[in-house]
C-alpha cells in the first residue's frame, strides 16, 4: 500500500503548478501554504487515528481500569490502581491531543473548505469523524472547552459541561448524515478512494458510521433516570439505520511492512515491530478477570473472600484435567461460556484469538479438541498470574512476558509479525456491528422489551464471532514463528457450535439478564474498545454496593478507603466476577487506591497537562462539582453516570 505524506504531495503540487507571479509574491510562503485542497487533509486525519498519535496509547492506561489489560509498567500501574494523575505527564491524554491538535484545525479546515466548495461527501465524512472524536473525548475526560475550542485571540478557554457536549456530538453526527445524503456531482476519483482508509469513499457506510456514533453516545446514558423516555427510542431508531453486518465495521487499514518500512509507526501499534514502544509485548498482558470471563471460570468466593477450592477434585468430574488446571468451585451460572464442560457449544472459540494461550508449540492448531484444551493465565501488576494459578502469564503474542520479543527479523522469529489484531498489518478498530447490536439490546432491555433485546443480543454475538474470525492469522503447524494458534476451519466449527449452544441460541429467555448483554459487550469490545467498556463500567458504578442514586464515601466506600462491591449472587450485579482493586476482602484485590482518591475509584482521566494545567489552569479550577485542580478530580463522576443531573457539591470528599 503506497504511502505519501501530505508534505510530499504539497511539495509536488507546488513544484508543478508554481508560476512567476506566485514566485514573486513575497507575502506567500511557498514552503508552508496556508490553503490546501481539502482531500489532502483526509488521509492525514484518518491515519493520525491509527499509526502513531492514536488512541492505542490511551488504551494502555484505560484497559487496566476495565480489567482487560494487566500491566507491570511503572507508567501505567497508577492507572491500573485508578490514579490517573502524574504531574507534568501527558500519559492518558493522547485523545485530548488528537482532538485539539492533531485533528484540530486540520479537521475544521477540511470541513469548512468542503462546505464552501459544496463537496458534500467530504463535508459529511469530516463531520462524522468530528462527532466520533468528541464523543470519545468527553467520555474519557468529562468537561472540555468546546464552543471556544478553535477561536483565536484567547489566552483562556471556558469549559463546556457534558450535557452540552453530548448534544453537540449528536448534532454533528446528524449534520454528517445530512451532507452525505445531499446530491454530490463532484467526480472525486482517487482523491477520495485513495485517501479514505476506512470506507474508500462509500457514502452509505459513512452514513451508517454516523448513526453508530449517535448510538454509542446515547448508550452511555442508559442508566440515567430519563433514558427510556428521552433517549432510548432515538437510540433504537439510529441503530436500525446503522451497521447491519460485520462488513460495515469501521476499521482503519494499516499496511504494515514490519522492519521493511522506513518508519516503525507504519505498523499497527500492537504488532511486534513496535513492541518496544507499545508495551504490548512485555509490559501489558491479559488480566485475570479477562481469563475468568472468556474461559467460563468465574469462581465462587467464600465468606473470607477467597476462591472455594475443589478439594479433593471429585472423581466424577466431567474433565479431570480441566479441574486440575482450574481447581476451584465455579459460579453456578457462567455468563459467556463454561470450558470445564466438554459438551459441544460450551466453549467460546473467541478466547483462542482474543487471549493468549500458554501452549505456544503450534503443534495442534488444526485440532478442535487440542484447541479447546489450551490453558490461559492472567495477572494484574505482575507477570506472576493470579488466574487460575500462580504461573508466569504469557504475552499477547503467546510466549512468557519475561522473554524478549522475537519478531520476523530474529532467528528464530518466534513471534513473527504477531497475531490476530496484535499484528503489524492488522487494522485499527473504531467500532463494530457487534457493539451497536449490543447497545440496541440494552436499550430494548431497559424499555422492558425482552424478546427484542434477546434478538439483538444474539445478532450482536454473531457479529462479534464474525468480526473476531475475520482477522485470524494462523501460525504454521509445528513451527513457532508467530500467528494464531487456531485455524479458520477449526474456529468456524467451534463458533457454529457455540452460537447453537446454551450461551446464545440455547439460552432461555426466562434466564436472559442484563448481565448477558453487558458482559457479551465487554467481550466484543476486548481489548480495542476499552474506552467504551470503561464507560459502561462507570455508568453502572463498577457494581459498587450503595444506596440511592450513586455511591460516595460512607455509601460504597468507607474511611478505611476500601470499596464494598456487590456479590455475584446479587441479581442486580451486572458484571459477574468483577471486583475493583480495593474491594474489601476479595482475594487478589483488597489493596488500597491512591490516598488522593479518598477511597473512590476513578471516573475520568485528567485533561492534557501541557495544555490545561500549564495554560488554562484557572478555567480548570472553576469546574463544578469538583474543581479540575483538586487532587481527587479523577474521581469526579461524569454527567453520563449520574442518574439525574450534576449535584451542587460532590459528596464525601474532604477538601485538601
Amino acid at each position: 500500500m503506497k504511502r505519501l505524506t501530505i508534505i510530499s504531495l504539497l511539495t509536488a503540487i507546488l513544484l508543478f503548478n508554481g508560476s512567476c507571479n506566485d514566485y514573486l509574491d513575497v507575502n506567500k510562503n511557498i514552503d508552508a501554504p496556508d490553503v490546501v485542497e481539502e482531500y489532502l487533509y483526509l488521509s492525514g486525519i484518518i491515519q493520525s487515528m491509527a499509526p502513531y498519535w492514536d488512541t492505542y496509547y490511551d488504551l494502555y492506561a484505560i484497559a487496566p481500569m476495565t480489567q482487560m489489560f494487566a500491566t507491570n509498567s511503572s507508567v501505567y500501574t497508577g492507572y491500573a490502581n485508578h490514579y490517573t494523575y502524574s504531574l507534568t505527564s501527558d500519559v492518558g491524554a493522547v485523545v485530548w491531543r488528537q482532538v485539539y491538535f492533531t485533528h484540530g484545525m486540520n479537521l475544521e479546515n477540511f470541513i469548512n473548505q468542503s462546505i464552501a466548495e459544496q463537496k458534500w461527501t467530504m463535508a459529511g465524512i469530516g463531520y462524522a469523524i468530528k462527532a466520533f472524536d468528541w464523543d470519545m473525548l468527553t467520555k474519557i475526560y468529562g468537561e472540555a472547552p468546546m464552543k471556544e475550542a478553535f477561536s483565536t485571540g484567547r489566552t483562556e478557554y471556558n469549559y463546556d459541561y457534558q450535557p452540552d457536549i453530548y448534544t453537540q456530538v449528536r448534532e454533528w453526527a446528524y449534520k454528517a448524515i445530512e451532507y452525505l445524503a445531499k446530491e454530490d456531482n463532484h467526480v472525486y476519483g482517487n482523491k477520495l478512494t485513495g485517501n479514505d482508509w476506512i470506507y474508500g469513499g462509500d457514502k452509505d457506510k459513512w452514513t451508517k458510521f454516523a448513526y453508530a456514533v449517535i448510538v454509542r453516545n446515547l448508550a452511555s446514558l442508559s442508566n440515567k433516570n430519563d433514558f427510556t423516555t428521552k433517549y432510548a427510542d432515538e437510540l433504537i431508531e439510529c441503530a436500525k439505520k446503522s451497521f447491519s453486518t460485520a462488513d460495515d465495521d469501521a476499521v482503519i487499514k494499516v499496511s504494515g511492512g514490519s522492519q521493511q518500512v522506513p518508519y516503525a509507526y507504519y505498523n499497527n501499534a500492537w504488532g511486534t515491530a513496535r513492541a518496544s514502544s507499545s508495551f504490548l509485548g512485555q509490559n501489558s498482558f491479559q488480566h485475570d478477570y479477562a481469563v475468568q470471563v472468556m474461559t467460563g471460570t468465574i469462581p465462587q468466593y467464600a465468606t473470607d473472600g477467597k476462591r472455594v477450592k475443589l478439594d479433593p477434585i471429585p472423581p466424577t468430574h466431567t474433565d479431570t484435567l480441566r479441574a486440575e488446571y482450574y481447581p476451584y468451585q465455579l459460579l453456578d451460572k457462567q455468563i459467556i461460556c463454561d470450558t470445564v464442560i466438554t459438551i459441544p457449544g460450551h466453549y467460546d472459540p473467541r478466547v483462542a484469538l482474543k487471549l493468549s494461550a500458554s501452549d505456544y508449540t503450534y503443534k495442534n492448531i488444526d485440532n478442535a479438541d487440542s484447541v479447546k484444551a489450551y490453558k490461559y493465565y492472567g495477572g494484574q501488576t505482575s507477570t506472576s498470574a493470579y488466574s487460575p494459578q500462580s504461573v508466569n502469564v504469557t504475552s499477547f503474542y503467546g510466549r512468557a512476558v519475561a522473554n524478549a520479543i522475537k519478531n520476523a527479523t530474529t532467528n528464530p522469529p518466534n513471534d513473527g509479525i504477531g497475531r490476530w489484531i496484535y499484528r503489524d498489518n492488522a487494522p485499527y478498530i473504531l467500532t463494530t456491528c457487534a457493539e451497536i447490536k449490543l447497545c440496541l439490546a440494552e436499550a430494548y432491555w431497559k424499555k422492558g422489551e425482552k424478546n427484542l433485546a434477546f434478538t439483538a443480543f444474539k445478532e450482536g454475538i454473531s457479529a462479534d464471532i464474525t468480526f473476531t474470525g475475520k482477522y485470524i492469522y494462523p501460525g504454521s503447524k509445528g513451527k513457532q514463528e508467530g500467528g494464531d494458534k487456531i485455524t479458520a476451519t477449526v474456529y468456524n466449527k467451534l463458533a457454529n457450535e457455540y452460537l447453537a449452544g446454551p450461551y446464545v441460541s440455547g439460552l432461555k429467555v426466562s434466564d436472559f439478564t442484563l448481565s448477558h448483554i453487558m458482559m457479551q459487550k465487554w467481550v466484543a469490545l476486548y481489548p480495542w474498545g476499552a474506552i467504551e467498556a470503561w464507560t459502561d463500567l462507570r455508568k453502572y458504578h463498577y457494581d459498587i454496593a450503595y444506596t440511592g442514586e450513586y455511591p460516595y464515601k460512607g455509601n460504597g466506600w468507607d474511611d478505611d478507603l476500601y470499596i464494598t462491591t456487590k456479590q455475584d449472587t446479587d441479581p442486580n450485579k451486572v458484571y459477574k466476577g468483577f471486583y475493583l482493586g480495593s474491594s474489601r476482602g476479595i482475594e487478589f484485590r483488597n489493596s488500597l487506591f491512591n490516598v488522593n482518591n479518598q477511597g473512590s475509584p476513578c471516573y475520568r482521566i485528567r485533561p492534557r497537562y501541557n495544555s490545561e494545567y500549564v495554560w488554562n489552569l484557572q478555567k480548570l479550577a472553576d469546574l463544578k462539582p469538583i474543581p479540575g485542580t483538586a487532587p481527587y478530580y479523577q474521581c469526579s463522576i461524569p454527567w453520563f453516570a449520574y442518574p439525574s443531573d450534576y449535584p451542587e457539591t460532590a459528596k464525601g470528599f474532604t477538601a485538601n
